[in-house]
């Protein structure tokens, strides 16, 4: 898991709540963490295991509340569900720069991919359709390494028997 205080590649740390007039209560601040501090993609329910080991008290709707206030805000990211084992959970994602994602089908994760957007691509369906394009974003799935190998040995193991 990699930390990224405050996540300072976007600028949106918990300060920026509270110049938008937000109150910064102890389980916002740390819902915030929680979020930009992994590059995970948590569900709702990671995030609240993981705020609960340092305030017990707090409830999975007070998570709710707040992702979906953090994501009004532009602060973090939704990310739709996925199929597999987290079907229908939504993923958040601290990471709000542009950024596309590959998602392994079989164990569920995701991780942020460093290729470049192509902005013209937009410009070209616009162009195209007629359509006013705001953005675009593309998933990719497969398998990731680790299922790839997981996949691997079991094969092995099959043709030995």
């Amino acid at each position: 898991m990699r930390i990224i205080t405050n996540n300072s590649a976007n600028g949106l740390g918990a300060e920026t709540l509270r110049r938008r007039g937000f109150r910064l209560t102890g389980p916002r601040r740390l819902i915030l963490e929680m979020v930009q501090g992994t590059d995970r993609h948590p569900t709702a329910d990671w995030v609240h295991r993981q705020v609960r080991r340092r305030l017990s008290r707090v409830s999975l709707g007070t998570v709710y509340r707040n992702l979906r206030l953090l994501v009004e805000e532009g602060m973090i990211k939704e990310l739709p569900g996925i199929a597999g084992p987290q079907a229908g959970a939504a993923r958040f994602d601290g990471n709000t720069t542009i950024h596309h994602h590959f998602t392994c089908s079989e164990c569920g994760g995701i991780r942020d991919l460093s290729e470049a957007v192509d902005r013209s691509l937009d410009r070209r369906m616009a162009a195209r359709t007629g359509l006013r394009i705001s953005h675009h974003r593309i998933e990719f799935y497969g398998r990731c390494p680790a299922c790839q190998a997981r996949q691997g040995r079991r094969r092995r193991s099959r043709k030995r028997r």
